[in-house]
Parts: structure tokens; C-alpha cells; sequence
């Protein structure tokens, strides 16, 4: 009989457990682990819990929870805060819908109007709703060398390539102070010029300092100032370049071509086998410049509860009615706006 709990995420036992259930399912993420929740509710101060789903003592799945408030974007239990990624993970169809309704006990004890699942597999029930048309996600095999990785890209997005490799660039790869202070100023302006907020310099060095040597910082200089900068997880032999953007001189410098393909070298060199582009927006420009670089989009499915009466929360920069804010955004000096955005964006899980 399936009985599900809440995890002890303090007993060493228990988390080499979750662990190896997640390190060894084959729809397992980063984003599953209990390091990934606890770094990024640490580093946006929001709250995390995992439900594990038992029978007879031996453990069939998981489910990671982020309970996220924002006084402008609702509460939301999100599986998982900040991630791509998540949702319930299971061995089996009966644990999976066991953690589910669990979940929405949880929410309903929390006064949470939704929950968000990052992945997963369509939910059975009342108020469960699924979605596969909104992103896709972009995953490939690293090529064996450079020369290989090279002729993986498409020819037009190759002699971009090309040409940023015989550019004059500095690539610095760290995990200290420094390297993570480049990184947040670079991916601020990046975000800045995008119109969104930026995430708490706290949530990067959390996810740095507890993933360990497991995360990194690559950043790309020209005369000695950085322009691209990307965060990256590596977990079962894949690299997740997860938050990266370039100031508005890498895109005539090629600088983001570099980066990324000195990333797929590194990665490489760590003994990683395959690149994940993260997800995109069907239709939008980040989608576009993956499958310039030879990725082909899957889609990906997400299902959501929403309570009796409430309607789902919608923080993405695609609705309409931020379109105001997002022209605002854009025009303040990037010092006010890594100064402010971490207080808004923490609050989108």
C-alpha cells in the first residue's frame, strides 16, 4: 500500500535515498535533487518540502515543492522554484497519483490557489489541467572534438562560430566571489535589456556553493571587461547552461557564440556526453537561436492544479499586460535595476 510523507531532508540516510532514486530514474533532473530546492529557496527566501511516496518501506517516488509568494504574482506550490524541470517523479502509476493528491492537500493547507509542475506525466483529477504547447525544451550529444562540434552546427550559425573563435577573448572559469559578482552584473544587463528583473545574487551563489564542484561560472572578456557570462549545472553527464545572457556589446563581438561553444569544450573536458539547452517558448527568438545551433525543440508537457474558482498565475513576459512594465524595465540604468529586480523577481518561482 502506497503511503506518501513528507522527506527528512536533515537525515543523511534519507537524502542518499532521494538521491539514488532520482540519480537512477530515467526522467530524473538536477531539478529533483534536494540541493536544487534547498539553494534556490535559500537564495530567493521561499520555502521547500519533498512528499516521497512509499510501499512497504521501499521508496517509488518524489515530488520537490517550492512554496512561492509574491505580493504581484500570487502563491504557488511550484515543482520546482526556479527550475525548468520537476514535477512528480515515480516508479510507478498508483505512487505518482498518490504524490499528486498529497500535493494538492499541501496547497490547499497553504492557501495556494495553484500548483505548477515542471514536467511530469498528465494528472488524473479534479482541477488538473495540461499543457505540452507553451515550451520546448532542447537537448543534444556533445560531439567527440571540436572539430566534430563544429561540423554539428548548422553552416550559417557555424561561421559565426568560427569567427568568434578567432576573436581575441579572455575565458575565465571559477567559482569564487569574483567570478560570480561578473557573472550577476553581466546577466543583470542582460535581463535588463530583455525587460526583466533580475534573480537575487544570493540565489547564484547558493546554487554555486551547495552544488559544489557540480557548478561553475564561464565568463568571456574582451579587453579585459566581461560581456557573456553563463551559470552551468552538470548532473549524470550532462551540462545545463542555465542562467547566461551577454552586455550589448556580445552580440556584434560574437561573444555569446563563443561562450557557448568554449562550454560544450569544457563540458567536454569534464567527461559530460550531452549539452541541455534549457526550454524556450514555441515561437520566440531564444527557440530560434537553439535550432540555429543544430538543437531540435521536443515539446514539453506540464500539468496544473488550480482550486475551485481561482484562476492559474501567469508571471511570463509574454502576457499582454506586462508589456508596459517590460518598456519601463528596459529604460532604467542597469545599477537600479540589479538593485530592485531581485525583490520582484524572487517571487516568480
Amino acid at each position: 500500500m502506497i503511503a506518501v510523507r513528507r522527506a527528512d531532508l536533515a537525515d543523511a540516510g534519507e537524502r542518499t535515498r532521494i538521491e539514488t532514486f532520482v540519480g537512477e530514474h530515467p526522467d530524473g533532473t538536477p531539478f529533483h535533487l534536494p540541493v536544487w530546492g534547498e539553494a534556490t529557496a535559500a537564495g530567493c527566501g521561499q520555502d521547500y518540502r519533498m512528499l516521497l511516496a512509499e510501499d512497504g518501506g521501499v521508496l517509488k517516488g518524489v515530488v520537490p515543492l517550492t512554496h512561492v509568494r509574491s505580493p504581484l504574482f500570487g502563491a504557488a506550490l511550484v515543482s520546482t522554484g526556479f527550475g525548468v524541470g520537476g514535477g512528480v517523479l515515480a516508479s510507478d502509476p498508483a505512487a505518482g497519483a498518490a504524490l499528486a493528491a498529497a500535493a494538492v492537500e499541501m496547497a490547499r493547507e497553504l492557501r495556494c490557489p495553484t500548483i505548477e509542475m515542471r514536467g511530469g506525466v498528465p494528472i488524473d483529477g479534479a482541477g488538473w489541467t495540461w499543457d505540452d504547447s507553451r515550451y520546448v525544451g532542447f537537448v543534444r550529444p556533445l560531439a567527440n572534438d571540436d572539430d566534430a562540434e563544429l561540423l554539428a552546427i548548422p553552416r550559417k550559425q557555424r561561421a559565426d562560430v568560427r569567427k568568434a573563435l578567432a576573436e581575441p577573448f579572455e575565458i575565465a572559469i571559477g567559482r569564487d566571489r569574483a567570478a560570480l559578482a561578473e557573472h550577476f552584473h553581466v546577466y543583470g544587463t542582460s535581463v535588463r535589456n530583455l525587460g526583466t528583473p533580475v534573480f537575487p545574487r544570493s540565489l547564484f551563489a547558493e546554487v554555486v556553493r551547495r552544488f559544489g564542484d557540480d557548478a561553475d561560472v564561464l565568463t568571456v572578456r574582451h579587453g579585459g571587461v566581461a560581456v557573456a557570462s553563463v551559470l552551468s549545472v552538470y548532473w549524470r553527464g550532462t551540462v545545463y547552461p542555465y542562467w547566461g545572457g551577454g552586455t550589448a556589446a556580445a552580440r556584434g563581438l560574437r561573444a555569446n557564440e563563443r561562450m557557448y561553444f568554449e562550454l560544450m569544450r569544457h563540458a567536454r573536458a569534464r567527461g559530460c556526453t550531452a549539452f541541455d539547452f534549457g526550454r524556450s517558448k514555441v515561437g520566440t527568438g531564444p527557440a530560434a537561436y537553439k535550432k540555429n545551433w543544430g538543437f531540435v525543440g521536443t515539446p514539453l508537457g506540464y500539468p496544473t492544479w488550480t482550486a475551485d474558482g481561482e484562476r492559474p498565475r501567469d508571471a511570463s513576459p509574454l502576457n499582454p499586460k506586462y508589456r508596459l512594465k517590460i518598456a519601463a524595465w528596459q529604460k532604467l540604468p542597469v545599477a537600479v535595476a540589479n538593485r530592485v529586480g531581485p525583490f520582484i523577481a524572487k517571487g516568480l518561482g
